[in-house]
């Protein structure tokens, strides 16, 4: 057979020193003789973090990500008054996809930008305090853009992951370079997006920064790290390929599942007659993990397996059924003292339509006739809503969030596993042929919601889903492995499925899957939403809008143009005994580079840089 090369989206490609003008590492500090040192942040203030709106110091607003903050001072009567309080560019040529959640701690907002860089900000005037640009070598990665989704704070540091492939500690008051180590090879595919986190082992008790690795998209092996906050080494490290081993302290550790791997037989069609997804498996727990702090449980999701062509993760039965391709797009639950996995539930089995399994997994509780259940929420790019027993993996329930799922009639109450309509995994490209038949497929790649995180509401039990209504032509090409290139053996072309919307923000609940409301919009959602005990729902729209929504109806109370589309969470804190709102604004991801028809229609949308800053003006009544 010979090697093809496989055409990537208009714009996509490995960047080179011209684009990031050679960018050198800066820490530009406070124009005053020294940085003023803020306290330090301990293992109690982040796991608190959900309840001290003072401070937002992790990923999803504290261990669980449930993105709520018990803030009331904004609220259904007053939020329609509120107005920026200061803004802040982050600069130079890099205005590429702004997709970071922002950390605020003792008066300073940390943020991170596209092009693996981070801002000190004074929060209460919009001045920087300190910058820090990554030095990015030639040929990096990146699939879905240059996007850096978040910093994570610890002791006197901040940290965060680079496109090259390495992990960063800052001092927090200086920005001085504590340390960099390295996880991965740039040049075959390996990333960091995702904001790593901070859990506490209870065994041990040893406070960890736990991250994961991007690049399923170029067959990379997906791993997740722990590593010792003060120094950078690793403590351990799981793939998520069934069959490859992990490591520990430094030494060969246990194979992830059974080591001879049957959920991944030989591939039929590669040329060498060796394994080769296998061997390039993905599964890449690219976004930021949760922490049950009961179950002393690491809860991550997996991502897709690689290459995307089911077939070639299929043996020569041509059975799919039977190769589930583990432990890729699915929910894991690992053990912070080994790294060991502990549970695993998977969303897609033999997953061939990159629906992955990295959409955040929230950690809630609900009553079921009068007991407490312990569960995850997970909004999959498959596009259903799962329901899953946190403390063992248990399937609990499945529902859709979106509509006209094509690939599957529901999920099987009983075992977990999708109900495959049949024709829908694309059928293998005909002897002599390149590519096989086209069938369209709902939801497409991207996903009924990709990364961008939902928010829950202890105060209406709801879930906030930001979704998508769009679909795909879809079909099966030859997969061929080769160092640095795209490893998909799919093609695709996104697009629209209805006239009027794209994009469809739904308070969902995770009981029983009724819609209590739904807030439609033209473009696609690609950011986050925040809940608030004010009965206020934040979130970010494509065409540059923050818009704050009631909670209990979905009415539009409030909305502010911030001149480049929202692909960020939003927060919130308080300072001075005032209540703020804040978020990233800057538009650009995955959808100008993969979204065919919506790629069309989001290219108005112009490109930018810049926080935003909003609180109530001195002369409104915050009652």
């Amino acid at each position: 057979m010979k090697q093809r090369s496989i055409s990537l989206p208009n714009g996509f490609r490995p960047l080179k020193r011209s684009l990031i003008h050679s960018a050198l590492v800066t820490a530009a500090i406070l124009a005053t003789p020294a940085a003023v040192a803020s306290s330090n942040v301990s293992w109690e203030d982040i796991a608190n973090d959900a309840n001290t709106p003072k401070d937002v110091l992790a990923y999803g607003i504290g261990p669980k990500a449930q993105r709520y903050s018990p803030l009331t001072d904004l609220n259904k009567d007053n939020v329609h008054k509120l107005t920026p309080a200061w803004s802040f560019s982050f600069g130079d040529e890099k205005q590429r996809g702004q997709e970071s959640q922002a950390l605020m701690h003792d008066g300073t907002i940390y943020v991170t930008g596209s092009y693996s860089r981070v801002f000190a900000i004074d929060a209460r005037t919009g001045k920087k305090k300190w910058s820090y640009t990554a030095r990015l070598p030639e040929g990096i990665r990146p699939c879905c853009d240059v996007v850096n989704r978040g910093a994570a704070i610890y002791g006197d540091k901040i940290y965060f992951g680079t496109l090259d492939a390495q992990v960063v500690a800052l001092n927090k008051d200086t920005g001085k370079l504590a340390w960099k180590k390295r996880f991965g090879d740039y040049e075959a595919g390996y990333t960091m997006t995702g904001a790593p986190t901070f859990i506490k082992d209870k065994k041990t008790g040893k406070v960890l920064l736990i991250h994961g690795s991007s690049g399923d998209e170029f067959g990379i092996v997906g791993k997740l790290f722990a590593r010792d906050p003060d120094t950078g080494e690793e403590i351990w490290m799981r793939p998520f390929v069934e069959g490859h081993y992990g490591r520990l302290n430094g030494k060969k550790s246990t194979p992830t599942g059974d080591v001879k791997a049957p959920s991944w037989p030989d591939d039929p069609n590669s040329p060498t007659g060796k394994v080769e997804a296998w061997s390039h498996g993905g599964g890449a727990p690219w976004q930021s993990a949760s922490f049950d702090t009961e179950t002393n449980t690491i809860i991550v999701g997996a991502g897709n397996p690689a290459p995307w062509n089911g077939w070639a993760r299929t043996g020569k039965d041509g059975k799919p059924e039977k190769y589930d391709s583990l432990y890729t797009s699915g929910q894991v639950g690992v053990d912070p003292t080994t790294g060991e996995v502990k549970w695993f539930y998977q969303h897609t089995p033999n997953d061939a339509w990159d629906f992955s399994g990295n959409n955040e997994l929230v950690l809630f509780e609900y009553k079921d006739k009068g007991k407490t259940v312990k569960a995850t929420g997970h909004a999959d790019r498959n596009g259903f809503f799962y329901v899953v027993n946190r403390e063992n993996g248990k399937f609990i329930r499945a529902f859709p969030f979106v509509d006209n799922i094509t690939w599957a009639k529901g999920i099987d109450p009983k075992s977990g596993r999708p109900i495959e309509v049949e024709g829908q995994r694309p059928p293998k490209p005909k002897e002599g042929e390149n590519r096989g038949e086209s069938v369209e497929v709902s939801p497409p790649f991207l996903g009924g919601k990709n990364w961008n995180p939902m928010a829950y509401s202890q105060d209406t039990g709801l879930f906030y889903v930001p979704g998508n209504h769009w679909k795909e032509d879809y079909w099966a090409e030859h997969p061929i492995y080769k160092k640095g290139s795209a490893y998909l053996g799919m093609g695709f072309r996104i697009k629209q499925m209805y006239d009027d919307h794209v994009g469809i923000l739904r308070a969902i609940d995770p009981k029983n899957g009724k819609i209590a409301w739904e807030h439609k919009e033209k473009l696609p959602l690609w950011a986050g939403v925040l809940a608030t005990k004010g009965g206020l729902i934040f979130t970010g729209t494509g065409d540059g809008y923050l818009k704050a929504f009631d909670a209990d109806t979905g009415k539009v109370l409030w909305q502010f143009q911030t001149g480049s589309g929202i692909i960020a969470p939003p927060i919130t804190w308080e300072m001075d005994g005032e209540q703020y709102v804040g978020i990233t604004s800057g538009y650009g991801g995955a959808v100008p580079l993969w979204g065919g028809d919506m790629a069309v229609l989001t290219k108005p949308v112009p490109q930018g840089g810049s926080f935003w800053a909003f609180k109530l003006p001195s002369w409104a009544d915050k009652k």
